[in-house]
């Protein structure tokens, strides 16, 4: 239906029938799921929302590339371009998943914000490491609130020890995150700013997939 395009990865908010939010989809499982006429296009514009299908958001993309280009991602095919949809609705799903933020090394990453929780400093994700606050060694576990990351020189330092043991200190206590981590930091993007309506972080969480 489409050629390769950048825009395919872009992340879409897949929201059931009821306008519940499930889960964060790549816009290339987007596009098809709203093509096949399985969900449609909903777009927040001055507080409202309008829905839209395939077709019709085809000519949508048309205006939104001349007067807003520069706030969309984009799907270039031989014969015309599409904006990538910020969120969609499935038409015949009500089903919710389970509220559970997994514990694995890139929601951790996203709740530290890849900053070193002992010197503060923020790295790529390559110079990072996960460390045990009470090494595993003297009976600490794989929890949320015994994990942090930790730049390799701090890691280094701090060893087998605790923080105490070692004369450093956590520049915060590690919790489990109430939603995803990584769903935080795509709402700090303006881009991302209509998803908030949907989202209810007292009661459920978006798993990203």
């Amino acid at each position: 239906m489409y050629a390769e395009s950048p825009g395919l990865s872009a992340s879409v908010l897949l929201l059931n029938r009821l306008y519940m939010a499930i889960r964060v989809i790549n816009a290339r499982r987007a596009i098809t799921l709203v093509y096949r006429r399985l969900a449609e296009i909903v777009a927040v514009e001055n507080g409202e929302f309008l829905s839209y299908d395939f077709h019709d958001w085809i000519e949508v993309s048309e205006a939104k590339s001349v007067f807003e280009p520069e706030r969309h991602d984009w799907i270039r095919t031989v014969r015309f371009q599409i904006a990538v949809p910020k969120i969609i609705r499935l038409l015949d799903y009500d089903r919710l998943p389970k509220a559970v933020v997994k514990l694995n090394r890139r929601n951790l990453y996203a709740r530290d914000r890849n900053h070193c929780q002992y010197c503060g400093r923020k790295y790529p994700t390559s110079e990072l490491s996960l460390d045990h606050v009470v090494p595993r060694s003297q009976g600490g576990g794989n929890t949320w609130s015994n994990i942090v990351c930790a730049c390799l020189r701090c890691n280094v330092h701090k060893g087998g020890r605790t923080p105490f043991q070692a004369g450093m200190k956590l520049i915060a206590r590690p919790t489990r995150p109430r939603r995803s981590p990584i769903l935080t930091v795509k709402l700090s993007d303006s881009r991302y700013a209509s998803w908030k309506q949907f989202l209810d972080f007292a009661y459920w969480n978006v798993e990203l997939k």
